[in-house]
């Protein structure tokens, strides 16, 4: 079973996000976001998919338990399709240049 709100901390932290900054980008009150914690609860399906959209990915790819998306954006479909059209050295270029993005 899929930890819900460890996920959505998870997703938070990998971001460098606090709840608050996780409020402001869902539009969900940083207070409902903090009872669900404190009350151990679920958050609805309608928070959840504003959840999802905070932090740009499908219901599905939030929910899946594989280590592989089930499913993609529509954003993650180009940057798939114009990774093709690179080279080695330009594939390597750009996971350098994402590396040094997502370690900052």
């Amino acid at each position: 079973m899929i930890d819900v709100l460890n996920r959505i901390t998870k997703q938070r932290l990998f971001r460098n996000w606090t709840e608050y900054q996780l409020s402001q980008k869902s539009g969900i009150p940083q207070s409902t976001i903090s009872s669900w914690y404190r009350k151990n609860m679920l958050p609805s399906l309608a928070s959840l998919e504003k959840i999802c959209h905070a932090f740009d990915m499908t219901m599905a790819q939030f929910l899946t338990e594989s280590a592989y998306l089930t499913e993609i954006t529509p954003d993650q479909h180009e940057l798939l399709n114009k990774w093709e059209l690179l080279s080695s050295t330009q594939k390597r270029a750009f996971l350098d240049l994402i590396n040094s993005i997502t370690t900052q």
